[in-house]
């Protein structure tokens, strides 16, 4: 059986690209950074920019990097973001770009999305007869953590000139080679984190009267938790809330002083901002007042949920079609409960983000995202890059036609 997907509706310049792109993806790959420590890789893309006659920004939110295509005809200003950063994952996969930095890993796709961004750039820098507008690409640091998107945003790349839509994808080994996940709407769950202190009060084990047993208390805030999700939020949402973190205690007929509970909360309806928070808190604080225990909650909003404009998720969805050929491969049920910065573009601009299916079982290439064997069938490299140029083509020729 073959391994190999073929897609004939990706054009012969973009295919001519693909060894450049995979020789991109691989050089990010082996070198992988932290997120805001993304300086070897904001080099190697300004680097590129340049050689194909680009005048980039850099340093922008620190490492990222802005660069502004103008076409020939006047039109929209289209902007594409990607993210560079990797995670702080061993990799244990056995191949010649194998990462080289102890510790570091891109086991999340970001090195395939900055490829595929560079591949954009490389086309339109070499076709801007053909382009009516300008293209904006955004390459961002640190989406893994603490958060790129919200700087570079407050220090002004969606302005001068001003973007009228944004785009981005997430190579996806939730999908297989040749798939496309694309739905209006909430795609991406929001991403709330918590870390949370109880004190009691330390003694012999054999003598729990004259203890606050931090254990039994955090036993119960976390059995509580749960009722958040089945007992407050409406059964045809989806949330949850996960408990990943209960740390106390170090000997066994010792009943622990303190205890050190951390977790997440995601959801996708942006009414429930800011309830989670109140109800965990309200928790918390029952069942400690109960004991006789205190507490310190420390509750942080990260990223709010990832919507999708409607009109700009309906032209993703036809021009991915034109490239699938098969109205199988997309698919609608594709939302996830990961956390994703690109909201805070979409709550500034109409846009899209989808998912480009990238795994291939028969290679070997579907272990799960954050897994320290995580790889991609770089077949669909080009396949991002085509969908992106269609929809920057479909787009500015719609907005060309209005003002003709």
């Amino acid at each position: 059986m073959s391994t190999t997907i073929d897609f004939p509706k990706i054009r012969p310049q973009i295919q001519q690209l693909e060894p450049k792109i995979i020789d991109w993806r691989r050089h990010l790959h082996q070198y992988p950074e932290l997120g805001f420590l993304e300086v070897l890789t904001g080099e190697f893309v300004e680097q590129k920019l340049r050689d194909i006659g680009l005048e980039p920004q850099v340093g922008i939110a620190k490492t990222g990097v802005v660069v502004l295509i103008e076409g020939d005809l006047p039109g929209p200003t289209i902007a594409l973001r990607a993210d560079m950063d990797a995670l702080p994952i061993q990799e244990e996969n056995e191949v010649s770009y194998r990462s080289v930095h102890q510790g570091r890993m891109h086991a999340c796709g970001h090195d395939g999305h900055t490829a595929i961004a560079l591949g954009v750039a490389y086309y339109w820098a070499n076709n801007r007869h053909k382009l009516s507008g300008r293209v904006k690409i955004i390459f961002q640091p640190a989406e893994e953590g603490p958060g790129g998107a919200k700087p570079m945003i407050e220090q002004g790349v969606l302005k001068n000139p001003d973007v009228d839509v944004i785009i981005g994808l997430h190579l996806s080994n939730n999908l297989p080679l040749g798939v496309v996940g694309v739905r209006s709407g909430p795609i991406m769950g929001a991403a709330e984190i918590f870390h949370l202190k109880i004190q009691g009060k330390g003694g012999h084990g054999a003598v729990p009267q004259q203890t606050i047993d931090s254990i039994v208390v955090g036993s119960q805030v976390v059995n509580a938790l749960q009722t958040i999700v089945s007992r407050n939020v409406d059964p045809i949402e989806s949330a949850v809330v996960t408990v990943g973190s209960f740390q106390a205690g170090s000997a066994p007929n010792v009943i622990a002083g303190e205890a050190k509970i951390s977790g997440t909360i995601r959801y996708f309806n942006p009414k429930y901002r800011g309830y989670f928070e109140k109800r965990l808190a309200s928790i918390v604080s029952g069942i400690s007042q109960a004991h006789g225990a205190s507490y310190e909650l420390d509750y942080k909003e990260y990223y709010p949920p990832v919507i999708n404009d409607p009109q700009i998720t309906k032209i993703v969805s036809e021009v991915a079609l034109d490239v699938v050929e098969t109205e199988q491969s997309i698919v609608s049920q594709c939302q996830i409960l990961w956390g994703e910065d690109m909201s805070f573009f979409l709550q500034e601009v109409q846009g899209c983000f989808f998912f480009l299916g990238a795994a291939n079982q028969l290679k070997g290439l579907d272990y799960p995202h954050h897994h320290p064997r995580f790889d991609f069938d770089e077949a669909s490299l080009t396949m991002g890059v085509e969908i992106f140029v269609r929809f920057i083509e479909r787009f500015c020729a719609k907005e060309f036609a209005k003002i003709s």
